[in-house]
């Protein structure tokens, strides 16, 4: 059975919000098959990652930035995971089968930086982006919630088949 790692820093209501939804989203009815295992990014590791077939990563917009705890599961999990670097340190392009992943970022005011920031580092893990990335700014209402029940659920029927 597949599984679908859902990794997240959700220390705010409205990060929490999204977080919930994407989780009911990739646990729809229609969705057979799929094991979602969910994991707060201090506590994901890398056996969470290579034992998994897909990936959703939830964080809010911090300083412009991804939070530190997104960024911290990043810097445990990369090279074991098989992110590539170059030879002067650079994110490389990686070798290896690319499995699906998806990202929502919630911000007050701004999402680009964290969003920037996420998408470098993953760009050098062996996945590949297979939804839009959700953006909410400001507060979470009924349609930012269905957005993030919609990624959760297309992640999820992608592993699905």
């Amino acid at each position: 059975m597949p599984t679908l790692l859902i990794v997240h820093h959700a220390p705010t209501p409205g990060v929490r919000a999204l977080a919930d939804a994407v989780v009911a989203g990739a646990h729809d009815d229609a969705i057979e098959g799929v094991d979602v295992v969910v994991r707060a990014a201090l506590e994901a590791t890398a056996a969470d990652v290579l034992g998994a077939d897909g990936y959703l990563l939830g964080t809010p917009a911090n300083f412009g930035y991804m939070s530190g705890a997104l960024k911290h599961f990043f810097d445990t999990i990369f090279l074991e995971a098989g992110g590539a670097l170059t030879d002067d340190g650079g994110a490389a392009a990686s070798a290896g089968e690319a499995k699906p992943f998806g990202l929502w970022v919630h911000g007050r005011y701004d999402t680009t930086g964290a969003v920037r920031s996420v998408l470098s580092i993953v760009g050098a893990l062996p996945w590949r982006q297979s939804a839009a990335v959700l953006e909410v700014l400001g507060d979470v209402g009924g349609a930012e919630r269905d957005a993030a029940y919609e990624l959760g659920g297309t992640v999820a029927a992608l592993l699905d088949g």
